[in-house]
């Protein structure tokens, strides 16, 4: 039983940085893809961003407000812990933002589909100011 927990988040201003990291226990982080996703109150859980199990594919959500450019995942295996930093912060990024795990068998795969994650962190709130 895989055990995230998030951190990092807080309150900032627009423009500002925060990064957020999710600490696994219970398994070895090196056999999951991870993902990030957000929920704003009032909205449905979205997917953020993802990393393969290697770190070499990495993928984060494509829309008009993207945060491509902005957003940063990263993972460090050997500490079973997993990254995303966040610049350039906006309002509209204000979330609870979660960590999961998926279990892969490929270490290039990528997973966008919350359906795929097995393990979820219990989130942390990011709060953005204008």
């Amino acid at each position: 039983q895989v055990k995230l927990v998030e951190s990092g988040g807080g309150s900032v201003q627009a423009g500002g940085s925060l990064r957020l990291s999710c600490a696994a226990s219970g398994g070895t982080l090196s056999l999951y893809v991870m993902g990030w996703f957000r929920q704003a109150p009032g909205k449905e859980r979205e997917f953020v961003a993802t990393i393969s199990r290697s770190g070499t594919g990495i993928w984060y959500i494509d829309s008009i407000d993207s945060v491509k450019g902005r957003f940063t995942i990263s993972r460090d295996n050997a500490k079973n812990t997993v990254y995303l930093q966040m610049n350039s912060l906006k309002p509209e990024d204000t979330a609870v933002y979660y960590c999961a795990a998926a279990p892969m068998t490929s270490t290039l795969a990528v997973a966008t589909n919350p359906d795929l994650y097995s393990y979820w962190g219990q989130g942390t709130q990011v709060t953005v100011s204008s």
